[in-house]
């Protein structure tokens, strides 16, 4: 298969506006293959696409996993002193790139890069027979980077442009997978460490052009967190940043970046269209959840009003529930995928809510201090 990859040297001025979505969520994990499985099995991703020492790439495996508009790219090293492998010494399976889709990566980078972006890779056009994609990288958070990626020509018989890198080969016979119900990526939740906040708003506000939506602040018997949100001018692209406030005891936020060994994606929100529907799908596949005491249901609709769903039915999945003055929504977080008590999952559906559930921050907190005392990590 033919690679052709070539630095570009001309850009134009941009507004970074043109981000129009998540492009992929990159995971540098142990193991590409096992991940895989447990992404497909666990979670309805299917695979779609493959690179590795078949496809003529000698330094890494990475497969490409999807679920409607949700893409995860799983890449796990050959080499075991490689920066990939490197990276999971040292924080585990991990979030690597939540790469951006983008009208001009080569504007968007020279935007990013003129307000003070840290750079790691000028854009880079990455060819074969079947088209190309423009890739470029930006530092953002810990050892967490952003790409912008702009899809070139392409063809296929399917026409998946979204699906498609070069080098790699289409999966032609993917094992059977149960989707779950999982719509798009809502929001990734990022964790930094004490008196970071306001510098990281800063960061998206001013390399990226984002804004501060919302600011949700938490304290408990035992330990605190202060935190914002930050969002592109569409809201299709939101950050929650959070750092840990004083308390007695060691927070969540704190067991994660020691455990993580510094910043980096705490978890990640995907939306569902009918959140009883996939959760029981996903507890079916073996995934826990948090789970937050009875009495949180006792007041639920004196607190959040009418709702379309059944009240005891979002007990018996321990499904949490909010309103803002837009409209409500529904969560539940899943407990830690891995060994470490690093990275979980959110499942999100919002009835035109837009904020995060403020109401349940407390409840979620409490719980996953409930969860670090198991650990003895609290």
């Amino acid at each position: 298969m033919a690679i052709a990859i070539e630095e570009l040297s001309r850009v134009t001025r941009h507004e970074p506006e043109t981000i129009t979505g998540f492009a992929y969520l990159e995971y540098y994990v142990g193991n590409a293959r096992q991940a895989a499985h447990f992404w497909r099995t666990a979670y309805g991703f299917k695979p779609i696409a493959y690179c590795g020492l078949e496809t003529g790439v000698r330094d890494h495996t990475s497969i490409l996993m999807q679920q409607n508009d949700i893409r995860l790219l799983l890449t796990s090293a050959m080499d075991p002193y490689s920066p990939i492998a490197r990276h999971v010494h040292e924080h585990g399976d991990d979030v690597r790139d939540i790469a951006f889709a983008v009208e001009d990566a080569s504007a968007a980078y020279e935007a990013a890069v003129t307000r003070g972006a840290m750079p790691l890779m000028p854009p880079t056009v990455f060819a074969d027979e079947k088209g190309s994609m423009t890739k470029a990288t930006i530092s953002a958070f810990g050892d967490t980077v952003h790409s912008f990626i702009e899809r070139n020509t392409f063809s296929s018989r399917d026409g998946a442009a979204d699906a498609y890198f070069p080098n790699f080969e289409f999966v032609k016979h993917a094992p059977s997978v149960v989707p779950t119900g999982l719509m798009q990526v809502d929001h990734v939740a990022v964790c930094l460490e004490p008196r970071r906040l306001e510098e990281m708003v800063g960061f998206y506000s001013e390399v990226l052009g984002f804004h501060h939506s919302h600011t949700e602040d938490v304290l408990t018997e035992y330990s605190s967190m202060n935190s914002k949100v930050v969002e592109n001018r569409t809201g299709h692209i939101k950050f929650a940043l959070v750092e840990p406030g004083a308390g007695t005891r060691k927070s969540q936020i704190e067991e994660y970046l020691s455990f993580h060994d510094g910043p980096g994606a705490q978890h990640v929100a995907f939306s569902s269209r009918d959140i009883t529907a996939t959760v029981k799908a996903l507890r079916a596949n073996g995934n826990e959840f948090l789970r937050v005491p009875d009495t949180y249901y006792q007041a639920l609709r004196s607190r959040i009003g009418d709702i379309d769903e059944d009240v005891e039915a979002l007990r018996g999945l321990n499904i949490l529930a909010d309103r803002d003055q837009w409209g409500y929504l529904m969560q539940i977080f899943s407990k830690p995928i891995l060994d470490r008590p690093t990275i979980f999952t959110e499942i999100i559906q919002r009835k035109r809510a837009r904020g995060f559930g403020g109401g349940n921050i407390r409840a979620l907190f409490e719980a996953l201090e409930r969860e670090q005392a198991l650990r003895g990590n609290l």
